[in-house]
């Protein structure tokens, strides 16, 4: 197995089910917002705020497209999916997970939207980005894996198993 590469709504728990898997698989853990940030140099709602929607959007696209790691577990953000050439590379150089959570149970989950670095268009809804963007994660998913009833232990475990099975 090459790498892992994780994908889902905000708060799915890409980044700490990603470290954890990372330990048990025995690979190095990427989160891609960081790479995002640290390639920047500016937190990711600032990159919103400077760049807009769509240039935030280009450079993640570019960043996620230009990954080149091994035996890694890579924890994408939430739009990831949107960047064609990424998902086709991330799709080339790992399997890719979706992480999937009910709409209700992200509710729950998620704080401030903005301080995470969401990507919500004007006037959109995390009802409507959640109905956009689950065909995609669809669509790119080599595995899913549904959390609903699973804690972080749980979840790592059946990414685990799904592997095997690959």
């Amino acid at each position: 197995m090459k790498n892992v590469v994780l994908i889902g709504m905000p708060g799915s728990g890409k980044s700490t089910v990603g470290v954890v898997l990372a330990k048990v698989l025995g690979y190095r853990f990427i989160d891609s917002d960081l790479v995002i940030q640290e390639a920047e140099g500016k937190l990711l709602h600032e990159i919103i705020s400077e760049k807009g929607i769509d240039g935030f959007l280009a450079v993640e696209n570019k960043i996620n497209s230009e990954l080149e790691p091994e035996h890694s577990v890579i924890a994408t953000g939430g739009s990831v999916v949107y960047g064609k050439e990424a998902m086709e590379h991330l799709s080339r150089i790992g399997t890719v997970v979706y992480l999937k959570l009910p709409y209700a149970s992200l509710v729950r989950r998620l704080g401030n939207l903005k301080d995470r670095g969401v990507v919500l268009k004007e006037g959109q809804t995390l009802k409507s980005l959640y109905e956009e963007r689950t065909p995609l994660y669809e669509k790119y998913a080599h595995l899913t894996v549904d959390e609903e009833k699973a804690g972080i232990r749980e979840t790592v475990e059946l990414v685990v198993q799904a592997l095997k099975e690959v």
